[in-house]
């Protein structure tokens, strides 16, 4: 068996989305070790429950300080030499960059995994963007295997010549857990539609062409409600607060259990411009509930459009509403079909088993 070293940068990245991989890999009898940042005690027993021993190893998760990444990248050298590990898997992107060149300069196996591209691949020419392409370059391409969530963000970095395509792997996100999003049966028509965001208030989730949608919505039909989990940015608690007000939507805050809301929901709206694969969709579909998102990768290979649900163009409020709109002008029967249809198309397609399977054996274990 193997003694495997997981980098992250933080704890509830391993602990939401790669819990099952962690279990069946202890479980095969492989020794892991997880480095995370510093967390709270109950979080760092849990990762543990697992079958997994934790290290803490400090790092600032945002932002580029060059002092400070040096050093991170000192702190997972050492890290690596003190572990002695067959091979080491990264997660998010400063333990990909700096937990990569810490494998080259020990001569370690390392897995990357790309969950997504960021702010940073929004821009084009941006500096930032520049930087992280050099720095991936440089760093990943000693890597066994990189991970990718969806076929386009893939196509990105082999086009620019960051990555070469024979590393690459493609997965279904991290997959759903049909279990714990087991389905439930679609609301009672109570002669209202609800609709339901999950996740960041912030303009890459687009929530100004949301916003917009749901004002035109709602003068045409008063009884849509618009519920929202999750936290918001400052730029956006003003326009959180007026809507309120004016009884647009309903503001939940941050939520630790987002199932009791889906429950509740007729369609799950997620305009995102960016994601490496959308968890809230996977999630809101296993559960049966329609969704309504952007045609970007990362959220389009959630979708069997007209089937499931609806493609928008992403940064479009007009055709968001129109949507919405098509949504709301189903009967409650087809409205019911899509989400039935919804947990089937996750369950042949997503399955969180098959993702575990299929990383473990691209792991060679």
């Amino acid at each position: 068996m193997s003694k495997i070293l997981i980098l992250a940068n933080h704890y509830n990245t391993l602990r939401i989305f790669r819990r099952e991989l962690i279990k069946k890999l202890a479980a095969l009898g492989n020794e892991v070790i997880i480095s995370v940042p510093p967390a709270e005690q109950e979080e760092i027993d849990r990762l543990e429950s697992y079958g997994s021993k934790v290290i803490l190893t400090d790092m600032e998760r945002r932002g580029m300080n060059p002092l400070k990444d040096i050093s991170l990248l000192n702190r997972y050298k050492k890290l690596i030499r003190d572990v002695n590990p067959d091979l080491v898997v990264t997660y998010t992107i400063k333990p990909n960059i700096y937990g990569s060149m810490a494998c080259k300069s020990c001569k370690i196996p390392h897995y990357c995994n790309v969950t997504g591209l960021g702010s940073a691949f929004m821009a084009d020419g941006g500096f930032m963007r520049k930087l992280v392409s050099v720095m991936y370059k440089v760093s990943m391409n000693k890597a066994e295997k990189i991970f990718f969530e969806n076929v386009g963000n893939r196509d990105t970095l082999v086009n620019e010549g960051i990555v070469r395509k024979e590393q690459t792997v493609v997965m279904a996100g991290a997959g759903v857990n049909l279990d714990e999003f087991a389905f439930c049966d679609y609301p009672e028509d109570d002669g209202a539609v609800h609709f339901l965001n999950v996740g960041r208030i912030m303009r890459e989730k687009g929530m100004d062409e949301l916003f917009y949608a749901i004002r035109k919505l709602k003068s045409e039909h008063p009884n849509t409600t618009f519920d929202f989990i999750g936290w918001y940015e400052d730029d956006y608690k003003q326009t959180v607060e007026k809507m309120q007000s004016e009884n647009l939507i309903r503001f939940h805050g941050f939520q630790n259990d987002v199932t009791p809301f889906i429950k509740k929901a007729n369609c799950i709206v997620h305009p995102s411009y960016h994601e490496g694969m959308s968890n809230t969709l996977l999630e809101s579909c296993s559960m049966g509930r329609p969704i309504i998102t952007s045609n970007i990768h990362g959220c389009l290979e959630a979708v069997d459009d007209g089937k499931n649900g609806f493609l928008c163009k992403v940064k479009d409020g007009e055709d968001l509403y129109l949507k919405m709109k098509k949504f709301y002008d189903l009967s409650y029967e087809q409205k019911k079909a899509m989400g039935e249809y919804a947990r089937k198309f996750v369950s042949e397609h997503f399955d969180k088993n098959d993702v575990v399977d299929k990383t473990i054996k691209e792991l060679g274990l």
